[in-house]
């Protein structure tokens, strides 16, 4: 089930005010791919991202 997620950069501004351009950016809708969840290994570590009712992203490990 690998899938290619193409990033754009993000033209965001930071906690700071500053604009972000050289973090890449994904629409959740295009890494989720119509799904409510998504396993994310990192290491040694499994992490959960899910999207609740009311349409945000929770992260958990």
């Amino acid at each position: 089930m690998d899938q290619i997620v193409q990033l754009h950069p993000a033209a965001e501004t930071t906690a700071r005010g500053k604009p972000d351009r050289d973090v890449p950016s994904v629409e959740s809708s295009q890494l989720m791919s119509g799904r409510r969840e998504l396993l994310i290994r990192h290491g040694a570590s499994t992490y959960r991202l899910r999207v609740t009712a009311s349409e945000k992203l929770i992260l958990t490990k």
